[in-house]
C-alpha cells in the first residue's frame, strides 16, 4: 500500500476521516429532520424541500444521496429496527436465542427486544400504513416491510419448532404467524399509544401471549 495522498497546495497529508465524520453528521441531521417533519405533518404534507431546508442541504442531495421521501422512510425504518447500542437488535436476538435452552427465556428475550425496538419503529410503520393507501411508493414500502417482518418471524419461530418447544398441532407457519401478530405495530399502537400501557407491561404481555399461544402447558 502506498503513502497517503497529500494536499498538493499545502503539502499536508489528506485526512479522509474528517470528511467521513462530516458526512455522518449530515446524514444524522437529515434523518432527524425527516423523522421530525414526517411525524409532525404526515408523509404527504412533508416536502423534500422542507426537509432539505431544515437539514441545511440541497434538494438534489436528498434525492441523490437518500432516495427522496420514500428512501428517507426506508432509512428511518432500518435505523429504528437496529434498536439502541452498537449491536443491531436482530443480531442480539439471534445470540440470545441460540444461547438459551429454556424456551421461556427465549420468548422473554423477544419481549424485551420488542419493547426496545417498537417505540422507535412503530411511529414510522404507522406513518407508512397511513400513507400507503394514497401513495404507490409507500404501498411498496409497506409490502416490503411486512414481508421482511414475516420472514424474520419465521426465522425466530424455528428456534422453538426445531427445539421441540411448541405444543402439539402447531407447525412453523402457525408459530410464525403468532410472532407476526405480537410484533405488529398495531398491537403497540393499541396498548401503548392509545391505552397508555408502559413499555414494561407491553413487553410482559408480548412474552406471556407468545408463551400461552405456542408452548405446551408444562413449559408455560
Amino acid at each position: 500500500m502506498g503513502p497517503a495522498p497529500r494536499d498538493v497546495k499545502s503539502g499536508r497529508r489528506y485526512d479522509s476521516s474528517g470528511r467521513l465524520r462530516a458526512a455522518e453528521r449530515t446524514r444524522a441531521r437529515v434523518l432527524d429532520m425527516a423523522r421530525e417533519r414526517f411525524l409532525a405533518n404526515g408523509y404527504a404534507a412533508t416536502t423534500v424541500a422542507a426537509i432539505a431546508t431544515a437539514a441545511g442541504v440541497s434538494v438534489e442531495t436528498i434525492y441523490k444521496s437518500y432516495g427522496g421521501k420514500a428512501g428517507l422512510v426506508r432509512l428511518l425504518r432500518d435505523a429504528a429496527l437496529r434498536g439502541s447500542g452498537p449491536v443491531p437488535a436482530e443480531q442480539r436476538s439471534d445470540q440470545q436465542s441460540a444461547a438459551a435452552s429454556d424456551p421461556r427465556e427465549i420468548i422473554a428475550g423477544w419481549g424485551r427486544l420488542t419493547s426496545e425496538v417498537m417505540p422507535r419503529v412503530a411511529p414510522i410503520l404507522l406513518l407508512v400504513r397511513a400513507a400507503a393507501g394514497a401513495d404507490d411508493e409507500m404501498a411498496v414500502v409497506r409490502r416490503e416491510t411486512d414481508d421482511g417482518r414475516l420472514e424474520r418471524m419465521a426465522h425466530n419461530a424455528r428456534y422453538l419448532v426445531d427445539g421441540g418447544h411448541v405444543r402439539d398441532g402447531l407447525g412453523l407457519e402457525q408459530v410464525r404467524d403468532v410472532l407476526f401478530a405480537y410484533s405488529s405495530p398495531e398491537l403497540y399502537e393499541l396498548l401503548v399509544l392509545r391505552q397508555g400501557w408502559s413499555t414494561d407491561d407491553y413487553s410482559q404481555f408480548v412474552a406471556d401471549g407468545i408463551a400461552a399461544a405456542v408452548l405446551p402447558p408444562h413449559l408455560r
